[in-house]
């Protein structure tokens, strides 16, 4: 069994989450792989392009892998798991479900249309500290990949998202959730970065991993 961490967005494999998670699940002998998903660069960001790197980072048809994610990183987590037999189940951070409509209404349309026209938007470099620019197919490439509402997740899941998240909502995560015995849906009294929620995480993934 493989277990892989996917980053959010615009942060990386170092990021606090996945450093902490990594530590926490060594200590009972389970290696943590953290992913690198600025692929193909950050500026040049695509969705499918972090899917393919997953599913590389499985291995063979006849590997398995629990896969956990942070924010874009868990929508990429239950993008490919709808699509892959190889894994069995999922932990998601406030993932970011319906990303696209969601990045439009938070840039607002002007500044939506300013990006679509120019090629570019300036973000914040977490994993840095400085500034980056991203380029639109990245959202042409999330609205071809992230066509429906919400991921046809099947396999067991575990979602963790804080109720003052700021970023995604947290009523996203309890319509995924709602009518699926297989989801467990956990709400911590924290944003979206979940850094003050750790160690409630690492005490659901104990009782969640086999």
């Amino acid at each position: 069994m493989k277990y892989l961490y996917l980053h959010g967005f615009a942060s990386g494999k170092d990021s606090k989450k996945g450093v902490a998670l990594a530590k926490h699940l060594a200590a009972r002998g389970i290696a943590l792989e953290r992913l690198d998903l600025r692929v193909p660069s950050l500026e040049h960001l695509r969705l499918s392009a972090m899917m393919e790197r997953v599913r590389d980072a499985i291995g063979g048809a006849d590997d398995r892998a629990i896969v956990l994610g942070s924010s874009l990183g868990g929508l990429t987590a239950a993008r490919v798991a709808e699509r892959d037999a190889r894994i069995v189940s999922l932990v998601l951070l406030a993932p970011a479900f319906q990303l696209a409509a969601r990045w439009r209404e938070r840039v607002g349309e002007a500044a939506w249309h300013a990006w679509e026209e120019s090629g570019w938007l300036e973000v914040d470099d977490h994993a840095t500290g400085g500034q980056a620019r991203v380029d639109f197919d990245f959202m042409r490439d999330v609205a071809r990949v992230d066509a429906t509402p919400f991921p046809d997740v099947r396999v067991p899941t575990l979602i963790v998202h804080g109720t003052h998240d700021e970023v995604v909502d947290v009523g996203l995560s309890r319509t995924f959730a709602k009518g699926k015995p297989h989801v467990r849906p956990v709400e911590v009294d924290d944003g979206h970065e979940l850094v003050a929620s750790l160690g409630r995480i690492a005490s659901e993934l104990d009782d969640f991993l086999p």
